[in-house]
């Protein structure tokens, strides 16, 4: 995990890429308890018997919003900025999701910091590039740019 000892040293991590996070495996049992949650219930997701018969290498697939939900797990094994009092979600742009997960797959999120401007109240306003890995895929899950706020 990149190391970063202050908010006013982001601005040195720019186009640097980051740690990659470690694999996370995506299981049956984590996509229904995500339909649950978000009463998605679509059968590309949670009805493996019709995936079976019908789905490309016949098993679901996670939900795109499902792998966008991890970020925050993932993102935390990239870097850490220490001598922070809080760091705020702004929101996301340009959300692509460029290939579907198949279950049993493995992600890992690689991110990369675009910019970072301080901003009149002493926080930052920092862009990262996250782009969500399969395992063994050559296009990722998803490509995005999320803008975090991180305050000394």
């Amino acid at each position: 995990m990149v190391i970063i000892e202050r908010p006013s040293e982001i601005k040195n991590f720019i186009d640097k890429p980051l740690t990659p996070s470690e694999w996370y495996h995506v299981s049956q049992e984590k996509i229904n308890n995500f339909a649950e949650a978000t009463s998605d219930h679509q059968w590309i997701h949670v009805d493996e018997e019709r995936a079976k018969k019908e789905m490309p290498d016949g098993k679901t697939i996670a939900h795109g919003y499902f792998m966008l939900s991890l970020l925050p797990k993932l993102a935390a094994q990239n870097s850490q900025v220490r001598n922070s009092s809080r760091t705020l979600n702004y929101g996301s742009d340009k959300v692509r999701f460029i290939n579907m997960v198949k279950v049993g797959s493995h992600v890992r999120l690689n991110k990369t910091i675009i910019s970072c401007e301080e901003m009149s109240n002493g926080g930052y306003r920092v862009v990262n590039k996250c782009e969500l890995e399969i395992k063994n895929e050559s296009k990722p899950a998803f490509i995005a740019e999320t803008i975090s706020l991180v305050f000394p």
